[in-house]
């Protein structure tokens, strides 16, 4: 008989807790890590992805933290099959295996696969970068709402890569983008999924958010922002940490209204994680402190699978 091997998946808001929760338990399992973030791929972001060092690493080996250059574009689609190519090799050493991370898109492209997008037809994406810059944002999820209600209904209209995305599908396909977003297959997936949510109290949460960003600004975060100024345009800087001190560069804030913002702006992200997160059934949610508990559901769920 196959043997069952199994993807333990922790997932919850920024500063949350996850990566020393995760480091605890791969030494339990005495397997690796797969980080599931967006942001960790890129060697040149040290500071403003919140990255674990070597120490927090704790001598567990992970996967996909400075596995790319910030000259390389990098998306969910090729993740997916990075990914899934990797584990294949881990579980031939392990029966377990943990990924985490807090990027809602890159936990569903590991777990489930991504739906086939239709090709782009060109100039299109051009055509709507120029009218982003020319009209704004809202006139962009105005059209949306016009041509996907749906997808609109849902999407974070402040994130103008969502917007543009969704209306290059909609104008190049002629069907809604939503309609592209049902068809996941979770094809190549012969392993079971375990997931575990991590949460604190909201006022707790909010204070370890506004401790982590200090920390960051104390570490150099201004200074790793001044350097990446030339790729501000890539899509792993159009995000919570970087755009606002690229305002405060761009003399748009004072330091401190920057340093308000980005930590109001960090407690929006971690609300909108935690709505994602929240419509997934599957996720078992425990607090950071729970660890024998969370130990003891795994064991369970694994005794179960056999």
């Amino acid at each position: 008989m196959k043997p069952k091997h199994f993807l333990v998946v922790v997932v919850g808001p920024t500063a949350v807790g996850k990566t020393d929760f995760c480091v605890q338990l791969a030494k339990k399992f005495q397997t690796d890590i797969l980080s599931m973030d967006s942001r960790q791929f890129f060697k040149e972001l040290k500071i403003g992805t919140a990255k674990p060092s070597p120490r927090e690493q704790g001598g567990v080996v992970h996967h996909f933290i400075d596995s790319h250059s910030i000259l390389e574009e990098y998306n969910a689609g090729q993740y997916e099959e990075d990914a899934l190519k990797l584990l294949q090799n881990l579980f031939k050493e392990h029966e377990v295996v943990i990924a985490t991370g807090g990027s809602g898109l890159y936990v569903r492209a590991l777990c489930e696969g991504l739906d086939e997008m239709p090709e782009i037809l060109p100039g299109i994406r051009e055509e709507l970068s120029q009218q982003l810059d020319q009209e704004g944002l809202p006139v962009l999820v105005q059209r949306l709402q016009e041509v996907d209600p749906e997808y609109a209904a849902e999407v974070d209209t402040q994130n103008p890569q969502r917007v543009v995305r969704a209306l290059e599908v909609c104008l190049s396909s002629g069907q809604p983008y939503s309609s592209f977003r049902t068809k996941t297959t979770g094809k190549g997936r012969d392993f079971h999924l375990i997931k575990i949510g991590l949460n604190r109290d909201r006022e707790e949460l909010y204070e370890r958010i506004d401790q982590r960003m200090d920390l960051m600004l104390k570490q150099g975060l201004l200074d790793e922002v001044k350097q990446m100024l030339p790729y501000r345009q890539h899509q792993a800087l159009q995000t919570v940490g970087y755009t606002e001190l690229f305002y405060y560069l761009d003399g748009l804030y004072a330091f401190e209204e920057a340093v308000r913002v980005l930590k109001r702006n960090s407690r929006r992200y971690a609300k909108r994680q935690l709505t994602w997160f929240n419509r997934d059934p599957e996720i078992q949610w425990f607090h950071p402190d729970q660890f024998t508990q969370v130990l003891e559901y795994i064991q369970s769920e694994i005794t179960k699978a056999k």
